[in-house]
């Protein structure tokens, strides 16, 4: 299967190495640094298991895409439109993008920008970060759950051979916010305090405001009509637990001076509960600290 990685960030550049370990022909899409570093040395995968230099293609051009059967959708969630527009023209027939974002609308702006392709969305449970151009450090996890499609049962076949966990979802946009509910509760709290998750739980009342902070976005869904699988008290608790030593992906963004995706995490919380009248206070408040903090330092770019 040949594979796009459109926004070769720590997620995208993961399961790209993962697919190009197991065979399959991948190229990376992503900044001309990272970019450099690939196509000179290869992808440095280091993880707890193994620590490997991954042979693949990158790629500065959205045009990369030509020809893929699968293209993972990596982008910041602030850049959807943009880079969904950029891979328009090059996307072959009979592909499938695979939106792999935070936020819970991404699948369907990608949708409205393509809506000749066919389009899913998946939701992504792992804890990775880019140690440097072309290396990408993977400290946990790495499941994912993706929607329906005419090609997601092929895709989950060959993520599974590559040694990632996933499954296969009728109710992937109730899936999503529950991804969306984590990430409201711990990237800000990251974020304001440049601490990791096992050290941020730590902090005098920092539990009575994840905690606030669900309810609100539980009260949202819930107003959304979205029914959110599992128990998400015992997955919030669980994040600590499982990922100590991982920054959220707002924590990073803001440490390397760029904008970050609060808009579509806490922001897209306060924004709906304006819309249905839920009040989000505790989200609210979060929102406004790091947009505050994005304000306060020159963006590195998008």
């Amino acid at each position: 299967m040949k594979v796009a990685v459109m926004g070769a960030g720590a997620v995208g550049c993961y399961y790209g190495a993962m697919l190009a370990r197991a065979g399959h022909e991948v190229v990376l899409i992503g900044r001309p640094s990272h970019v450099e570093a690939v196509r000179a040395n290869g992808l440095r995968l280091e993880t707890k298991a193994f620590d490997e230099q991954v042979r693949l293609e990158a790629s500065t051009e959205a045009g990369a895409v030509q020809g893929a059967d699968l293209v993972l959708f990596c982008v910041k969630s602030t850049d959807t439109e943009s880079a969904a527009a950029q891979i328009q023209p090059h996307l072959a027939p009979g592909a499938l993008v695979l939106t792999l974002q935070n936020g819970v609308d991404n699948d369907a702006r990608v949708r409205a920008a393509l809506p000749s392709h066919d389009v899913a969305a998946a939701v992504v449970y792992v804890a990775t970060e880019m140690a440097g151009p072309g290396h990408v450090k993977h400290h946990g996890r790495g499941e994912l759950v993706i929607a329906p499609s005419r090609r997601s049962e092929e895709v989950a076949q060959a993520l599974i051979a590559a040694g990632v966990s996933m499954q296969i979802s009728d109710n992937v946009r109730g899936a999503l916010w529950a991804k969306l509910v984590l990430n409201c509760a711990y990237n800000a709290l990251s974020a304001v305090s440049q601490l990791p998750y096992g050290e941020l739980v730590q902090g005098t009342g920092v539990t009575d405001v994840i905690r606030d902070v669900v309810a609100e976005c539980l009260a949202v869904a819930k107003a959304e009509g979205v029914v959110i699988p599992g128990d998400v008290d015992a997955a919030v608790r669980g994040i600590a637990q499982s990922m100590p030593s991982q920054y959220s992906s707002t924590a990073q963004d803001l440490a390397r001076g760029k904008r970050s995706e609060i808009d579509h995490l806490n922001g897209l919380v306060v924004r709906r509960g304006e819309a249905l009248g839920v009040p989000t206070p505790a989200n609210r408040v979060l929102f406004v600290m790091v947009k505050l903090l994005e304000g306060k330092q020159p963006q590195a770019g998008g």
